[in-house]
């Protein structure tokens, strides 16, 4: 009897000691029907919890390896459903963002125009900067407004990279300096990428909010997403760029493509209007390439999706029909383009 009862004191104290495993990955702490915030960082979940193979995740993050992409990250329903980080990057890593930055640019124009401080994207650019010295003055000059800056048809004789980009850091006032080129056409005759424009929307919105875009940007977009681990570059004066200059994290900028998944809204808070962001993320102008363009977002018209991108393969992929964001990043100088993987091998991986 006493050797029975000691060996169900070793079994019992083997048991003891035995590690725990780790807590399963599912859907279940959340209420059904309940909308999941990611303010204090991203809950994750299985693929299959989400109704996505993971075998097709695996192969689409192997192959995004193989191209040069630094990360490549997939969300679904809330949650981040697979995450992948190569040439040691890792989740703590800030990447600029580069032209990713437009958008939200575009989203601070929104704002801006939804608490009264911007009256209409349809005010011309000069009403917005009466203090510009500008040169080149034409009925077309005068005619461009905020709306044909988001869309990129200011009909300004702009080309986009160098020498425009060294004019710009060379100058004393960017906004001068880009609203002084001349015009090539009326605005709104066709769409010509123009990064500089980007800027004067930035600068826009930067008055609007009393010469304070980034106390502006913390308090109404920033803090109530819980994205505190960035930088953004400005100008001579002081001004975010509007362009390019942001960095942030690859699970950071997941945050913007789910504001406007959920229209905007985020926790209970109406961040941005509904209505903008349906205007900005519908399109605006053919861009000549079998896609859209709407205010600083591309438009996947194929599939029912809009991004923003930005130079070597910065991504963020909202494709509202499926409830799903995808994140890419790189690093210079390797160039990589992220649409034919996501077309290719993660919108296939959708399982339900």
């Amino acid at each position: 009897m006493t050797r029975i009862l000691s060996l169900l004191l070793i079994i019992a104290l083997l048991c003891a000691c035995a590690p725990t495993p780790p807590p399963s990955v599912s859907v279940a702490t959340v209420a059904p029907g309940e909308r999941i915030w990611p303010t204090q960082g991203w809950p994750t979940s299985t693929p299959e919890d989400q109704g996505l193979d993971s075998s097709r995740l695996d192969r689409a993050a192997q192959r995004a390896e193989r191209m040069g992409m630094a990360s490549l990250l997939v969300f679904r329903h809330g949650y981040l459903v697979h995450e992948n980080y190569f040439a040691k990057t890792s989740a703590n890593t800030r990447f600029a963002m580069y032209s990713v930055t437009k958008s939200f640019t575009s989203t601070l124009t929104g704002i801006a125009v939804d608490q009264g401080l911007i009256s209409s994207i349809d005010i011309p650019v000069q009403e917005a900067f009466p203090n510009l010295n500008l040169e080149n003055i034409t009925p077309e000059k005068e005619q461009m407004t905020l709306r044909h800056l988001l869309t990129m048809t200011s009909g300004l004789d702009w080309k986009e990279g160098d020498p425009a980009y060294r004019a710009m850091y060379t100058s004393r006032n960017w906004v001068e300096n880009v609203m002084n080129i001349p015009m090539s056409e009326a605005p709104g005759s066709r769409f010509l990428y123009c990064s500089g424009c980007s800027h004067v929307l930035s600068a826009a919105a930067h008055q609007a909010a009393q010469n304070d875009l980034p106390g502006f940007t913390k308090i109404n977009l920033f803090t109530p997403l819980g994205i505190t681990d960035y930088y953004w570059e400005e100008d001579a004066q002081g001004i975010p760029i509007g362009g390019w200059g942001l960095n942030l994290t690859p699970r950071e900028m997941a945050k913007l493509g789910y504001l406007y998944l959920n229209n905007g809204q985020w926790n209970g808070e109406q961040i941005l209007s509904q209505s903008w962001i349906e205007a900005a993320t519908q399109t605006q102008i053919e861009t000549g390439d079998d896609g859209g363009y709407g205010y600083q977002w591309w438009i996947d018209i194929e599939q029912e999706a809009y991004y923003a991108s930005g130079r070597y393969g910065q991504l963020i992929y909202v494709i509202p029909r499926l409830d799903m964001i995808v994140v890419t990043t790189t690093i210079p100088p390797k160039d990589t383009w992220g649409l034919p993987l996501i077309h290719d091998e993660i919108i296939p991986a959708v399982i339900e």
